[in-house]
C-alpha cells in the first residue's frame, strides 16, 4: 500500500512481509530506506506521515455507512445501515388548540367586573350554597341554559360562563351535567377556578360513604 500527502511529497511504501518492518520513503530529490539509513530526518517525516494517515484511516473504518434520505416533507433523515439512527427522534410537539374568538363584550375583564357587581350569578335565589347536591342531581343539569358541573368537589352553575370561556362553548359544555375535574386539570391546571367561578356556586358535591 503506498500513502501520499498532499502537503509533502513524500511516498511511503511498507516493506513486504519477512522485512524488517520498517516503511521505505521517497521524496522528490530520490527514494531512500528507512532501515538505519543517515536519512534520519526524512525517515521521521514519513514515519509521523503514516502515524497520521492510519488513524484517519482507522477513524474513518469504524463510522456507519451513512445515506440521507429526504422525506416528503423536504425534511433529511439519516438512516445507519445496521444501526439505528444516528439523530436522536425530535421532541414530541404540545397539542395546541385553537383559540375561539369570544363576542364583543365578553372579555375575561368583563367577566371580572360581573364577580363584583352580579350577586347571584349562580341563580340560587336565597339558597345556601354549601348544600349537598348529588351526583344524579347535576346530571339532570346540562343545557346551555342550565349547565351544572363539578370542579374539585363543588358543583358550579357555568351557563353565566359559557360566552366568556376563553375555549369557546363547546369545550365548557364537555363538562356539563358530570365531573369536570380531570378535563379542567389537562388544560387549566394553572388556572384559579375557585375565582373564576367563585360566585357561580351552587352547593357541594355529596359523595356516598
Amino acid at each position: 500500500m503506498t500513502f501520499q500527502f498532499e502537503d509533502s511529497d513524500v511516498t511511503v511504501t511498507p516493506e513486504p512481509s519477512g522485512s524488517s518492518g520498517l516503511p521505505t520513503t521517497s521524496g522528490s530529490s530520490g527514494s531512500s530506506s528507512c532501515n538505519g539509513s543517515s536519512n534520519d530526518g526524512n525517515y521521521k517525516n514519513g514515519a509521523a506521515a503514516v502515524a497520521t494517515a492510519g488513524d484517519q484511516i482507522e477513524a474513518l473504518a469504524i463510522l456507519p455507512a451513512v445515506e440521507p434520505e429526504r422525506s416528503n416533507t423536504g425534511e433529511v433523515n439519516v438512516n445507519v445501515n445496521g444501526a439505528a439512527d444516528m439523530l436522536p427522534p425530535p421532541p414530541p410537539k404540545s397539542k395546541v388548540r385553537a383559540k375561539v374568538p369570544l363576542e364583543k363584550g365578553y372579555s375575561q375583564m368583563v367577566w371580572l367586573r360581573l364577580l363584583q357587581t352580579e350577586p347571584d350569578l349562580a341563580g340560587l335565589k336565597g339558597a345556601s350554597p354549601k348544600r349537598l347536591i348529588t351526583m344524579e342531581e347535576v346530571k339532570q343539569h346540562k343545557t346551555d341554559e342550565d349547565a351544572w358541573t363539578v370542579l374539585r368537589g363543588r358543583v358550579y352553575n357555568i351557563s353565566p360562563y359559557i360566552r366568556f370561556h376563553p375555549g369557546g362553548r363547546d369545550m365548557l359544555m364537555k363538562g356539563a351535567g358530570r365531573d369536570c375535574t380531570s378535563l379542567f386539570n389537562k388544560y387549566h391546571a394553572w388556572v384559579n377556578a375557585e375565582f373564576l367561578l367563585e360566585k357561580c356556586i351552587v352547593g357541594v358535591l355529596d359523595i356516598p360513604q
